[in-house]
């Protein structure tokens, strides 16, 4: 086998052995959670012969084993179960709702991951002067205030004072994407806020790194400008850590939207998620769990394999 379909092959199977444990804790996290599913669904007023009854009817009266593998089973041919508080089928249900999780952070990546990276080569390029400065100054700032803080800020000025965006972010499948854009612009500005300083911080670390090397120095004694040798010679050296920091923010902009969501009642798995914890929907919680975890898992699996391609030394590790 190629060296490099081996190491990808690896990364996969470490990436499934990796979700597999991600299960077992996301099911032995649900299973120990204080209080009673029958209770919370039938009320106090239900009599013990019908919480047994619910009980069974659930498998809440089966080993906590026999439990796992077969929501595991179930898991693995496509069923995620069905919701105890509405009955409805929970793979249905959470279709619709990613589809907008995954819209609300593609458009916060659109904006967040190239302005980062701009802003990061100009704070290379003017390095311990103002513009460097006050770039990791504001950036710093904002990643320092809480998402829930810096959303009800912008609902505020940018929504009541300014008049210019919605500040409830709903969306449904009759807007158009003017609609649903003009719907989301301030969560989208929220997400902004958050990841961008780190992967500016990042992309400046690492390129600040890269111009410490001796070629860099050549370059510099050959009379090449310097934007021309950040765009040419820093840059492209410096992309297997950035590809790294920036797959890490996108697994955040889907995984941790959950605090944005609520905030701004946006219809995604978040609010779901949120909605079905505090009536102690396990199965649900579960079902959303175990999509976070392949969806960071998965985004970590793609910076890591495109790090090995984009770094020769990465493919010959000895």
């Amino acid at each position: 086998m190629h060296p490099i379909l081996k190491l990808v092959a690896q990364r996969l199977a470490l990436g499934l052995l990796l979700l597999f444990a991600a299960s077992i804790l996301i099911f032995v996290g649900t299973s120990i959670l204080p209080g009673d599913v029958a209770q919370s669904i039938l009320g106090q007023s239900a009599t013990p012969e019908a919480l047994a009854n619910l009980r069974a009817e659930l498998g809440m009266d089966q080993p906590a084993l026999t439990r796992y593998f077969s929501w595991l089973g179930g898991v693995l041919q496509g069923d995620l179960g069905t919701a105890l508080t509405n009955g409805r089928d929970i793979a249905e249900s959470l279709g619709s709702r990613l589809g907008n999780t995954l819209f609300l952070a593609f458009w916060a990546a659109v904006i967040a991951v190239p302005l980062s990276i701009f802003l990061g080569l100009l704070a290379v390029r003017y390095k311990d002067r103002w513009p460097d400065k006050l770039i990791s100054g504001v950036t710093l700032t904002t990643i320092s205030i809480p998402e829930f803080m810096i959303g009800y800020v912008l609902i505020y000025w940018v929504s009541i004072q300014w008049g210019m965006f919605s500040s409830v972010a709903i969306i449904n499948e009759s807007m158009s994407l003017g609609q649903k854009l003009n719907a989301i612009a301030i969560p989208v500005m929220v997400l902004t806020l958050v990841v961008l300083a780190h992967m500016m911080r990042m992309t400046r670390a690492a390129i600040l790194n890269v111009m410490q090397s001796a070629y860099i120095e050549t370059a510099e004694l050959k009379g090449l400008g310097m934007l021309k040798i950040i765009r040419k010679h820093a840059f492209p050296n410096a992309i297997a850590p950035i590809v790294n920091v920036v797959m890490l923010n996108l697994a955040y902009l889907v995984v941790g939207v959950v605090v944005v969501e609520v905030v701004f009642a946006y219809p995604g798995m978040g609010q779901y998620l949120v909605d079905h914890v505090s009536k102690r929907d396990v199965p649900v919680v579960q079902a959303c769990g175990l999509i976070f975890a392949a969806v960071y898992i998965g985004l970590n699996l793609v910076a890591d394999i495109v790090s090995i391609l984009a770094n020769p030394r990465l493919r010959h590790p000895k």
